[in-house]
Formats: structure tokens, C-alpha cells, sequence
């Protein structure tokens, strides 16, 4: 997996769901960099006017519900952040977010500990996530061998490509 990230924390509550990571009204494309425009729209009109490549977003519980359109995941790789931090996440949410070479990682102490602003850091190989804002450093379990060459690949569609290859 990706060695570390490092960005500013975005707050959302509980039971984000998918409309609201991106609208229904946009789904009329399949465009990564036209559902990065609309990203988190219903929750804050101007959020991707106000974030920088790197960014995390941070969420209570269920992140993620609602369909199972992969468009909500790829709106929040395509808009820039790069990782999501939750207490918890809808299964397919999930599912879909390492089948797009999104990470996330589930920490609620760490969630509980974040304020909007903070900087956040990242280490999925050392599997630690750092309040640098607040000194605090909390565990994340590992994913699974097999996620992470999914995630390390940019994607499952990647994935099976440089499998096929015989790169991975």
C-alpha cells in the first residue's frame, strides 16, 4: 500500500450516503473528473472549492449507504482526497471503494478525535493514523495482502491488467 498520507481533516456525521457523497442529478455520466465537481455537494456546496489534493475526509458511522453505484467512490478519488477515515462503512461502500483503489481505513477513536482542520497522517504499512493537530496516534488493522495489491494498483481494473501482464 501507498506509504503515507498526509492532509487536511473534512468532517461529515453519520449515515453519509451516496447521494449525498454525489448527487443522483449527476449521474448521467460515468466522467471521474465531472462527478469530482459535484462531490459532497448536498452536504457543502463549496467543499471542492475548499479542499487540496491529499485531503481526508472523516465520518461517523455508516459512510457510505444507500446505493451501490461505484460513481460515489470515484467521486471522491477523482475530486482529491485521499483516503477516508470512518467509524464504520456501508459493505458495498466498501467494496467498492478498494475496487477503485480508494483507501479507507475504519478507526472510530480516531474519528471521535478529529476536528475539521486537523492534519492527519497516515501509515497503512505501519498501520497508524496520526492526529499531528492534536499528538494522538491511533491503530488500524491491515487490509489483507490481496486488497492492498488491488488499492496499491490504482484499482481492481488496473489490478487484473498488470496480472494479465504478469507485472503483479
Amino acid at each position: 500500500m501507498r506509504q503515507e498520507f498526509a492532509g487536511r481533516a473534512w468532517r461529515f456525521g453519520d449515515n453519509i450516503d451516496t447521494d449525498v457523497i454525489i448527487p443522483a442529478r449527476y449521474l448521467n455520466t460515468s466522467d471521474p473528473a465531472e462527478l469530482a465537481q459535484h462531490c459532497m455537494e448536498d452536504a457543502d456546496p463549496e467543499f471542492t472549492k475548499k479542499i487540496a489534493a491529499g485531503d481526508i475526509i472523516v465520518a461517523g458511522t455508516n459512510f457510505g449507504c444507500g446505493s451501490s453505484r461505484e460513481h460515489a467512490p470515484v467521486s471522491i478519488k477523482a475530486a482529491g482526497i485521499s483516503c477516508v477515515i470512518a467509524k464504520s462503512f456501508a459493505r458495498i461502500f466498501f467494496r467498492n471503494a478498494i475496487n477503485i483503489g480508494l483507501p479507507i481505513f475504519e478507526c472510530p477513536e480516531a474519528v471521535d478525535d478529529a476536528a475539521a482542520g486537523d492534519t492527519i497522517r497516515i501509515n497503512p504499512e505501519e498501520g497508524t493514523i496520526v492526529n499531528v493537530t492534536r499528538g494522538r496516534c491511533y491503530r488500524v488493522p491491515e487490509f489483507p495482502p490481496f486488497m492492498q495489491k488491488i488499492i496499491n494498483a490504482g484499482g481492481l481494473t488496473q489490478y487484473v491488467r498488470e496480472r494479465l501482464a504478469g507485472e503483479a
